[in-house]
Order: C-alpha cells, then structure tokens, then sequence
C-alpha cells in the first residue's frame, strides 16, 4: 500500500510558532521606522554615539582652523552655501529613505529566498522529468510539495512590489518619478523599466511557473491509478516546453526583482547567478526534507544511494555557483569602469564579513565536507551541509538587496530574524500540508520501480 504522509502536531506548532515571533519582529521593525529626517538623524546618531563624539571633537579643531580661512575667502564660502545646504537635504532625505526601506527589505529577502526555493525546485523536477532519470521518482512526491509553496511564495513577493509601485517603501528608487526625472541613465531604460511593463512581465512569469506546477502534479497523481503511457509522455513534452520558457522567464525576474533595485548596474551573468543559487537551495531543501521524513518512518524506499545523489548535486551545484560568483566578481572589478565596480565596493565596504562569508558557507565548507563520498550518505552530515548550504544563499540573497535599499544603515536586528522567521514558518507549514494531500511514491510512473530499486553496487 502507498502510504500517504500525515503532518504532525510538533509540525503545525512549530511552523505556527515562527510565524506569530516572526510578524512581532515584522511589526517592531515597521513601528521603529522613522517616520521624518529627525528621527532618522536621532536612529543614526544612537547607533553611532561613540564614534559621533571623536568626530565631534575632530570637527571642532577643524572649525576652529577653518575661522580664519573664512575670514579670508567669505565670498567664495558664501557663494558654496546655497550648494553644501542642498547637498545636506539630498542627504538627509536619502537617509531617511534607506531607513524606511529596512522593514521592507527585511521581508522582502526571506520573501524572495522561499520562492527562490521552490522555483529552484520546479526547475530541478522539470529536468528530472523532460531527461526521463530513473532514480529521482520515489523524491517527485516531496519535490511536488517544495513546489506547492510557489503560488504564495510569489503572491507574497508581488505583494511588495506592489507597494513599491504605490509608493509605500523606496526599495526600486526607477520607480520614483522625481529620481527618474533627474537621472538620466534610468530615463533611458525606461522603455523597460516602467511600472505597467513591469507589472505584465511578473504576471506571465508567476502564471507560466504556477500553470507548469499545477498541470504537473494533477498528471503525477493522476498517473498513479493509471496505466496509461500518454501520462508519462505529456509529462515529459510539458516540462521540456516548460524548460524553455524557465530559462528566459528565470533571467528576466532576476534582472526585474533583483538587478533593477540598483537600476545603475547590470550583469550579463546575474540570471545564471540567481538561479544556481535557487537550484542549489532547492536541492538541500529536498535532502534535508527527504531525512526528515525518512527519520519518522516514511520514505522506506529512499536509501542512500538516493541521498548520495542529492549529495552530488549539492556539491556539484556549489561549484556552479562559486565559478559563475567568481566570474561575476573578476570581470567585473578587472574591468574597473567606475558604474560597474561600484557594486562590489559597496558590499566589501559595508558588508565585508557577510560578502565574503558566504563564500566560506557556500562554496568552502560543502567542497571540503562533500568531497568525501561516505559522507555523501551520512544523513547527520548531510543536513549539517545543507543547513550551511541555506544560510549561506539566504546571506547571498540578503547581500543582493540590502546595500542597493538601505546602504550601510543595515543590521541583523529584530525586524531581519522576524522576517526570516515568519517566512520559514510559512514554508514549513504549507510544504508539509502539500506533502501530505498525496501518496508519497509516484508508484504509477513507469520508472517507479527502477527507482526504488536504484542503488551503487559498492553500497550494501
């Protein structure tokens, strides 16, 4: 008998739990947000109170030697006045901007890194469907239930966005009539860049994702009380078609949602970026899901040899994502054009620890760790990766959108945890529910067998 999976108590609790702490965080960070310049300068000005007063002191000698070079060119200094004074006001107002975007940004990163999640997923079960792999079946019905979380994860990220078109949050500043009227590169790319082009672009991409989702699950369980080939070969030119479309639709959301946040710099690179890291995340989310459920008894007919794989890709994928960061990173501050490096100066300067950290956790740790073959089949090992493995991505995800939306005001505070936290919570529950509402063998797939029966002939 197919065993269909029943979520648990401990389950509901726990993903409930995150949810209530993370929208109290959510809630604070929304309160605290200066609502004028004062406050913003009062936020700055606290967390920088030592420092404020060295430079207080410094600034005071300096006043006092720069009295007597006023005496003497009043005219000039007079004529810099007007000029220093709108610069200050360009400044304050730029400050209070970046610290309204915080609560913003913090919910749209973990908003963003969940559907990242489950697109990665999508992806990954459409190659294992239009390639015909055997040993991937007995994992479709998990991948199935990654992928549930899609609709939400994007409705939950075209939500913000949403409130970015309306003004509410100064996260895509292309938005802002007044900055594009003054900024001559973002007028030119607004052929592209405008709010009704923008908004029909997310719609195609959400609604080809959601339709390829959708039509491949109702296929999948209804294949299992049929004997009916066609299934299998509908499925098979519907995800090859739908492989297609992702490739385009993958590179366009990255330039959309993420890229055009910092409307001033592009990459040829960024979609393969965006998307090894959501392929890879997607992978470790399906391993460490796949021990969980095998740790309560389900999923006997996963053995190692199917954790092994999902270990070589977590490895492989890594290495993918370390060449194409790499690749990004050298081209780019070799080059040395002043538009393009100004992004990576941003992100060693301000967030040095977490840019290069993650490339400890993304790229160091799994190489070293997943190298070894054994433990590619060592459950405790390879969820210990693959916790790395997604704290490490959501990092990347958070250093993609915070230095272009809050600069250097950004912190790991309580509005940040919140967010994380509440998403996490969100992901947990409904990934589980969709578990739950199938059998857990695709048993009516015509490789199902082959699959559980796949194993290395040097394992025992």
């Amino acid at each position: 008998m197919n065993e269909k999976y029943i979520v648990s108590k401990q389950i509901k609790i726990l993903a409930i739990s995150f949810m209530l702490i993370g929208l109290v965080g959510i809630v604070y960070g929304f309160v605290s947000a200066p609502s004028n310049i004062e406050e913003a300068k009062e936020i700055v000005a606290s967390k920088s109170h030592d420092s404020g007063h060295e430079d207080s002191e410094h600034e005071d000698s300096e006043h006092e030697d720069s009295e007597h070079e006023d005496s003497e060119h009043e005219d000039s200094e007079h004529s810099n006045k007007e000029s220093e004074a709108n610069h200050e006001v360009d400044h304050d107002k730029h400050l209070l901007n970046q610290l309204q975007n915080k609560p913003w940004a913090s919910i749209y990163v973990p908003a963003l890194f969940f559907m990242l999640i489950s697109l990665g997923v999508l992806a990954f079960y459409a190659i294992q469907r239009a390639s015909q792999a055997g040993w991937s079946i007995v994992l479709y019905r998990v991948m199935e239930g990654i992928t549930g979380y899609l609709l939400l994860g994007c409705i939950s990220v075209l939500i913000i966005l949403l409130m970015s078109g309306l003004h509410f949050n100064h996260l895509f500043i292309w938005m802002d009539p007044d900055v594009v009227a003054h900024d001559e590169i973002i007028r030119n790319k607004t052929s592209y860049l405008n709010l009704p082009f923008f908004f029909i672009r997310a719609i195609i991409y959400v609604s080809g994702w959601v339709l390829y989702r959708n039509i491949s699950r109702k296929l999948s369980i209804k294949q299992d009380n049929s004997t009916d080939i066609n299934i299998h070969k509908k499925l098979f030119k519907f995800s090859a078609g739908f492989l297609a479309f992702f490739l385009i639709s993958e590179s366009m959301m990255s330039w959309d949602w993420i890229m055009s946040i910092d409307p001033h710099w592009f990459s040829t690179l960024f979609g393969w970026y965006v998307f090894a890291g959501a392929w890879v995340s997607g992978v470790t989310t399906i391993a460490i899901i796949t021990i969980y459920l095998k740790s309560k008894n389900y999923l006997k007919f996963v053995n190692d040899s199917h954790i092994h794989d999902l270990a070589k890709f977590m490895f492989a994928i890594s290495i993918f994502w370390a060449y194409l960061w790499f690749s990004q990173f050298m081209l780019i501050w070799y080059s040395n054009i002043p538009e393009e490096v100004t992004y990576f100066i941003t992100r060693i300067e301000d967030y040095n620890f977490m840019f290069f950290g993650m490339v400890v956790l993304n790229l160091i740790f799994p190489l070293i760790v997943l190298m070894n073959s054994d433990f590619k089949k060592t459950y405790f090992i390879v969820i210990l990766t693959g916790i790395v493995i997604i704290i490490g991505h959501y990092i990347d995800v958070f250093n993609m959108i915070m230095p272009s939306a809050v600069g250097d005001q950004w912190s790991i505070g309580f509005s940040e945890i919140g967010g994380f936290l509440f998403f996490l919570g969100l992901f947990i529950l409904v990934v589980f529910r969709e578990i739950s509402k199938a059998p857990l063998l695709a048993s009516g797939d015509p490789f199902a067998e082959e699959s559980k029966g796949f194993k290395y002939y040097y394992y025992d």
